[in-house]
This record gives C-alpha cells, structure tokens and sequence, in this order.
C-alpha cells in the first residue's frame, strides 16, 4: 500500500443490490440464508456504524441468538435469520 492510499475498511459496504439479495433465493424458489457459525460476528440490517458487530451464538428455526461482548456471557438477543449479515 503506498502512502497515497486509503487503508481499506474491515467492512465492506452493502450497496443496495447486495440488501435486496438478502436472503438468497435458491433455483427451486426456497430461501437461503448466509451461513453464520458460532462464534462468528454478525450486523443487522441497519446496524449503526458506531456499534461492534454481534457475536452469534446459534441459529435454529430461522432466529439467532446474539450477542454483544460487552454485555457479559448470559445476556442474549434473539434475532430473525434474514436481519442478520456476515460481518
């Protein structure tokens, strides 16, 4: 990177062609969501750009449970599938 350059942002921006891709639809028309392993951080879909991403805890059902670290191991969010992006 020469001094010219800009450091690049550890989140991409979300244009809103990749918004209305959220959730994906599958040939057969069936949903599919983006895989979020525990333990892997998530934004909502209008996440403040001040505010860390959540730490997923898991997902069933088409909800999430989340977190935010700073809120200690048994405070958790529940939040539907789609809302959620992979950080």
């Amino acid at each position: 990177m020469s001094v010219s350059q800009s450091p690049r942002s550890h989140r991409p921006a979300r244009n809103q062609a990749e918004q209305a891709r959220h959730p994906l639809t599958s040939e057969s028309g069936q949903k599919v969501f983006e895989l979020l392993p525990p333990g892997s951080f998530a934004t909502l879909d209008n996440h403040p750009s001040d505010l860390p991403p959540f730490q997923v805890i898991h997902c069933r059902g088409g909800r999430c449970l989340v977190r935010q670290q700073a809120w200690g191991k048994h405070v958790q969010w529940e939040v539907e599938h789609q809302r959620l992006h992979s950080a």
